[in-house]
């Protein structure tokens, strides 16, 4: 059945083609008696039916499940032990949502001691390379991303 709807969808196709050229052309000139139609070749052959599947298989398109989309990660950069500002703000509130990694610390926006340890421990405990200890960097802004909201 879907071979049918498949040559219908094609035949669809070729017809619109030939309809839309044939409609927009400009007269020919042709050396054929009066009367005559000339039907245009279309532009590339019909679909063939695909080959039969094996036994005990079948046409149908196996379903695919997509991976979830990775979460947008708003800015980029190192934020390290001094620094200060919203971009910490967010770290401390993110760290706060990891068990028994910033249980109880300050939501201030300054990267201090503390920060720096919940940092180097989360690293630690999920196994994070790439950045410096300690130091909030690409890969452990990207980790803590997927684990927090």
């Amino acid at each position: 059945m879907a071979g049918i709807s498949g040559l219908g969808a094609a035949s669809g196709l070729i017809l619109a083609s030939w309809l839309l050229t044939y409609h927009n052309a400009e007269p020919a000139t042709s050396s054929s008696p009066p009367g005559h139609v000339e039907t245009p070749l279309p532009a590339s052959p019909a679909p063939k039916d695909p080959s039969p599947p094996a036994p005990g298989q079948t046409n149908r398109p196996q379903p695919s499940t997509p991976d979830p989309p990775l979460p947008e990660i708003p800015g980029t950069g190192l934020l390290r032990q001094g620094d200060s500002g919203h971009g910490v703000y967010e770290l401390q509130v993110r760290l706060l949502q990891i068990s028994h990694v910033y249980d109880g610390g300050a939501i201030d926006g300054r990267y201090d001691a503390e920060v720096r340890a919940a940092v180097t421990l989360f690293q630690k405990r999920y196994g994070i390379r790439g950045d410096e200890s300690g130091v909030y960097g690409d890969n452990t802004r990207h980790a803590l991303m997927l684990r927090t909201k």
